[in-house]
Order: C-alpha cells, then sequence, then structure tokens
C-alpha cells in the first residue's frame, strides 16, 4: 500500500520510527490514523472524498472506494504515483520527550510526451531539479531525491554523484579493426563479406520488430526530432565546427541545417500518413550501430556482440543503417587519401545494402535515409571526432552530405556520384 511505502522510505531516510497521520493527493484528501490514509480516491480537492461518498458522486465515490480495496493495495496505488500524482504527506515522531511534526511533498513526473516518454527522461529532469531547486534563492527547497523499486518500495538516491553501469566483458576485437586492416593495404577476405552480410542480416531482424500504439506517431516525430535538434545529433555537430575552417563555411552549414529540417517535417508527415494506414516505420533499434560498437569474437567468424545502444530502444532503421555503412564510403576514402572510395569498401557497402534491403524488404528505406546520413556525414568528418584526416577526404563528405540531401530516391549502388559535388 503507498502508505506502508511511504511509511518504510520515510522512516528509513529520518533513521527513526514514525506515523504518517495524513495523505492528500493534488487537494484529494485521505486523513486518519495509521491504516486510514490512502482510502481516499480522485475525488477533487481537500475534503472532496467524504463529500463525493455523502453527495453521492457515483463516479467519485467509486475510486475512493477502488483506492482502499485491500487487493490493489500497494501496485495500484505506487502506479498511480508513478504517473505524476503529487502526495502531500504529514508524519510525525518522537523527539525529546514530545511529538514533532513533519509536512512534505513526494511527486514524480508524466509521461506526457514532451520528451518524458522513458523513464530515464523523466530520471534526469529530477535528478537535476534536486541539485538545482537547492541553488536558487526563494525557491522551493528539494529535501532528496529517490525512486520506485520492482516490488513497489521507494529508495533514496539523493547522494549521488554520478552514474555507472555494470556490464559483462566480452571477448573479441571491435569490427574496426577488420576496416582500418583494409584501410591499411591488407587483402579483402571472404570473411570481410561474411561478416557484412551478418551484419545487415542482424539489422533487419531487430527491425523487423515493430511498435505500433497509440504514441508510435509522436514517438517517431520526437526521433526525428532528435536526430535534428540533439545536442549529440546535427544540430549539435554543426555547433562544433570552428569558424573560419577551410572546408566548409557557415553559410554552408546553416543551409545543411535547413536542409535537414525539411527532411524532417517531410518524414514526419510520412510516417503520419503511414500510420493511418497501418503501415508506419518505427522499430527496434540498437541507435548508435558504428564499427566500434561491434565485437567480433576471435578468428574469422561472423559471431559478435554489439555495445553502447543508445537514444531509446525505437527508431527509424535508416539511423542504424546509414551509422554502419557511412564508415565504409569514409574509410574507402582514407585508403585514397580523399581520392575516390576504394573498391573493397565499395564491395562490402553494396553487400550490406543488397544483404539488408533483400532481407527487410524495406526498399522505402532509400526514401528516408536521406537526413540520417547527413547526420552521420557531419560525425565522420567532424575536426573535432577525427582531426587528422586529409582535407580532400573533409570535403569529398561534404560533398556527398549535400548530395544525399537532395536526393529523392538515395542510389547505393551509384554512391559514388554523390561525392563529386
Amino acid at each position: 500500500m503507498l502508505q506502508e511505502a511511504l511509511q518504510d522510505y520515510l522512516a528509513s531516510k529520518l533513521g527513526r520510527p514514525l506515523k504518517i497521520t495524513s495523505v492528500k493527493e493534488l487537494g484529494l484528501e485521505s486523513e486518519g490514523e495509521a491504516g486510514e490514509a490512502g482510502e481516499a480516491g480522485e475525488a477533487g480537492k481537500a475534503g472532496k472524498a467524504e463529500e463525493a461518498g455523502k453527495a453521492g458522486k457515483a463516479e467519485e465515490a467509486g475510486k475512493a472506494e477502488e483506492a482502499g480495496k485491500a487487493g490493489e493495495e500497494r501496485g495500484q496505488e505506487i502506479k498511480g504515483f508513478g504517473y505524476g500524482k503529487p502526495y502531500f504527506v504529514k508524519f510525525e515522531f518522537e523527539r525529546g520527550g514530545g511529538k514533532e511534526v513533519k509536512e512534505v511533498v513526494v511527486s514524480s513526473m508524466k509521461g506526457n510526451g514532451f520528451g518524458h516518454d522513458h523513464f530515464s527522461d523523466r530520471a534526469q529532469v529530477l535528478i537535476w531539479q534536486h541539485h538545482a531547486f537547492n541553488t536558487l534563492a526563494r525557491h522551493v527547497k528539494s529535501l532528496d531525491l529517490g525512486y520506485f523499486t520492482k516490488d513497489g518500495r521507494m529508495k533514496s538516491a539523493s547522494d549521488a554523484e554520478e552514474y555507472f553501469i555494470v556490464c559483462e566483458k566480452v571477448e573479441g576485437e571491435e569490427y574496426v579493426k577488420d576496416l582500418e586492416r583494409l584501410r591499411d593495404g591488407g587483402k579483402l577476405k571472404k570473411s570481410d563479406e561474411e561478416r557484412a552480410s551478418a551484419l545487415a542480416s542482424y539489422l533487419a531482424e531487430i527491425h523487423a520488430v515493430k511498435k505500433n500504439d497509440k504514441d508510435t506517431a509522436e514517438l517517431y516525430a520526437r526521433r526525428l526530432r532528435e536526430l535534428v535538434g540533439h545536442s549529440e545529433c546535427i544540430f549539435g555537430l554543426t555547433d562544433s565546427y570552428p569558424p573560419g575552417n577551410e572546408f566548409i563555411t557557415s553559410e554552408e552549414l546553416k543551409e545543411i541545417e535547413k536542409r535537414c529540417v525539411d527532411w524532417r517535417w517531410r518524414l514526419k508527415e510520412r510516417e503520419e500518413e503511414g500510420e493511418e494506414q497501418g503501415a508506419g516505420r518505427l522499430c527496434q533499434v540498437h541507435g548508435d550501430f558504428h564499427p566500434w560498437n561491434v565485437i567480433f569474437r576471435e578468428g574469422e567468424g561472423t559471431d559478435f556482440t554489439v555495445l553502447d545502444r543508445s537514444r531509446g530502444e525505437w527508431g527509424e532503421a535508416a539511423d542504424d543503417v546509414t551509422a554502419m555503412t557511412i564508415n565504409y564510403l569514409f574509410f574507402g576514402l582514407l585508403k585514397t587519401d580523399g581520392r575516390e572510395v576504394d573498391r573493397d569498401f565499395k564491395r562490402l557497402y553494396d553487400l550490406f545494402f543488397e544483404t539488408y534491403l533483400k532481407s527487410s524488404g524495406d526498399y522505402e528505406l532509400l526514401e528516408v535515409l536521406q537526413p540520417f546520413y547527413a547526420f552521420r556525414g557531419l560525425v565522420v568528418a567532424s575536426p573535432v571526432w577525427y582531426p587528422n584526416i586529409s582535407l580532400e577526404t573533409r570535403r569529398k563528405m561534404f560533398n556527398f552530405i549535400r548530395g544525399v540531401l537532395e536526393a529523392e530516391n538515395f542510389d547505393y549502388k551509384d554512391a559514388e556520384k554523390y561525392f563529386k559535388g
């Protein structure tokens, strides 16, 4: 029950026994001794639960009765709290031979579609608020920051300074080692082709898992919005280019941004039409599927593990496809110092696309990948991420970005034409 979770949490936080005497939810009140708190449902302003019952307001009284049912104790109440309902909690404890009374407000956030879709979005806001509330004069103070466990308990996390993750250890080498070998003059092997095909087949498999529910179009629009405006994506990258460089002007970067915004709207409207016909594109994705995030087992086999999934569970398949394939083109340019895409890398590039398109049947991909290639092109052309590549290689990559953004239907078989400028 919510009261039990609150009481256990507060007692643990304060380090002493206590008694909750009152719980009010958004003006909806439930007062009394321990065991009575939480019996009111959503009845409106303070005191409305009792009023609703007396007045015979069926809906409000029904909610009040439902909230107190023993069979739905903790699960239902914690779920309601977790969807953004704030609670005013009053409690008392013994101190110095007498009773001390305290009052606090405990609140969470609702996933309302404005960048709060995932629990990690909401955690980000609350973690920031816990710090920022206490650094501004006259602002209400944050007393603690916490989280709900899977079984409905409440735990404090206020002493966290930085977060970490612990993963299993994986044996093998990053896929980029294969590309570096080819870049440095190594011979294209059958295993190189097999690995490119294996990676393409893997993407086709995970992209076959579609998300189709009431939030699909909204989440797809968010992915497009983040592609353009997120600090890790297009706008963040264009802002990172130093002014006065030799390979791209501010005006040219602005034009790339504008074209990407146009593509965002085109894909957003396209998805809305597709959703109406039951053919939306939102699917399971990795989110950062590049050669440094794939570990192949030692030897020349095709068994691999992926690392560092990013930017959400669901997205556009083109994001994963372009994240990997841009590197075949990029390393192909590195091998020739920017003159052209080396033919061995072009072979892997073509093989990847052929395998993916055949396995997935998603030829529509060629009509939506353009802004995703712009994003990935901005990454590999970046002097921040790749400070030591040649001027000609950077210029060729920007030719590619501009050429792809102008293409209505991307021609992967003749990708070289986009580098000509």
